[in-house]
């Protein structure tokens, strides 16, 4: 089907956490993302020059909220909407409150039907002066979210013909990455097939490989639990390690990616299934990797 609406890139995205105050400060600094604003209900932080990227809001279920998808502009976010009401799917604008309590300018909510997922889409968002610093990690970006999906077909098809999702690797009835074109990144966004709704986990991209033999260290010197790696990805080439937040949420960061062109990327590839695709170092997660946080369903 034809490109219902642009994508700029995955804007950022809200977690439930148990205790904002140890959720903040594992983000902050271990993770090294910056706290830009502070409420009751919320804590907004940032990987770049966005207001946010990362949302944490507190609750009694640790987990996924939603995620937030910024467009090209004002006419892709109209576009965006007629579509997917052409599609049932009857999206929800934000209130001009809400829209101010996100520093974002118009942005509506659909939830996808079948993972009960709900995203969330806007055209603008407050740039900060200050460019973003870290104090220990050269984080480039929000690079993508993960979930599993009870219903993998009717999630994968809503993602591809719904939300206009752009395949970059499969595995028939498992796995997906997809692409929020024409951003060029493998993913932005993936499904697996679960038991459950769930989250997987989140991704911070690197700009340096010694970013992430540097986290090793500071997160076991922490007691961080390391989920998973360092490794290295076949689909993606990325070099990779994942660990677990004070709930038990998978973080991950991630050096490199495969990039597609808009007008000439590679058909979508079919791939084996098997322990090499996910570490081509031979390394095996831990039971902790991707095991825990719902999805809050609308």
């Amino acid at each position: 089907m034809n490109q219902p609406f642009r994508y700029r890139k995955l804007g950022y995205v809200a977690l439930n956490v148990t205790s904002l105050d140890r959720s903040v400060a594992f983000y902050r600094d271990l993770v090294g993302l910056e706290l830009t604003q502070r409420t009751d209900e919320a804590a907004f932080l940032r990987c770049s020059s966005d207001h946010h990227n990362l949302v944490l809001l507190e609750s009694p279920l640790p987990g996924l909220c939603r995620v937030g998808f910024e467009l090209e502009n004002a006419r892709q976010l109209d576009d965006a909407f007629a579509h997917f009401n052409a599609r049932g799917l009857h999206p929800v604008e934000l209130t001009t409150i809400e829209c101010e309590a996100l520093r974002q300018g118009r942005s509506f909510r659909v939830r996808e039907p079948s993972s009960g997922l709900t995203f969330e889409f806007y055209a603008e968002v407050m740039q900060m002066i200050r460019p973003f610093s870290s104090p220990h990690t050269k984080i480039a970006r929000l690079g993508h979210v993960v979930i599993g999906a009870r219903s993998f077909d009717a999630t994968y098809q809503s993602l591809l013909n719904d939300f206009g999702f752009k395949v970059s690797d499969y595995t028939p009835g498992r796995f997906a990455f997809l692409r929020c074109f024409p951003n060029p990144y493998h993913h932005s966004f993936a499904v697996g097939q679960t038991s459950d709704n769930q989250l997987h986990h989140v991704n911070f991209m690197v700009s340096e490989i010694d970013d992430i033999g540097k986290a090793v260290n500071r997160l076991r010197n922490a007691g961080v639990d390391i989920s998973f790696g360092p490794g290295r990805h076949y689909n993606s080439g990325s070099i990779f390690l994942y660990f677990s937040d004070p709930d038990g949420l998978t973080a991950e960061y991630s050096f490199g990616m495969e990039e597609f062109p808009e007008a000439t990327a590679r058909e979508a590839r079919m791939m084996e299934r098997g322990k090499d695709a996910a570490d081509l170092w031979g390394g095996s997660p831990s039971p902790a990797f991707g095991a825990k946080g719902s999805i809050e369903q609308a």
